[in-house]
């Protein structure tokens, strides 16, 4: 027994008999421009662009320059506190080992000299 089939079989899922007409993803309408713009107008519209641009990326290098600037002035802060909280970490120390120095044993074990010679 042998079977046969009707239907015809195409690579493409266009119908050969309907070649003009409506496809799949295409629009079924076209916009037509009422104005016509020549090659100075749209020489002076890429210009226009073009400046728009560059004032958006100046902008945003200026604002990057800002920060930079902010930021330099707070490093020099902290460097400036450094050096501070340093001279202040020895003038502590400078301080407290006197402190303990006059208050050892040793210190007060110490008598004062009877009398004291000067070479000249």
């Amino acid at each position: 027994m042998s079977y046969q089939t009707s239907q015809q079989f195409y690579a493409s899922r266009r119908r050969p008999e309907f070649s003009g007409g409506w496809n799949r993803n295409q629009n079924t309408a076209r916009f037509v421009s009422s104005v016509k713009l020549g090659p100075v107008a749209h020489t002076v519209l890429v210009a226009l662009m073009i400046t728009v641009l560059g004032l958006v990326y100046l902008t945003q290098a200026t604002r990057a320059t800002g920060y930079d600037y902010e930021a330099q002035r707070i490093d020099s802060q902290i460097a400036e506190l450094s050096t501070k909280k340093g001279d202040l970490e020895v003038e502590n120390a400078r301080l407290t080992a006197l402190e303990s120095v006059q208050n050892s044993n040793v210190a007060k074990a110490m008598t004062t000299p009877a009398s004291t010679d000067y070479v000249r």
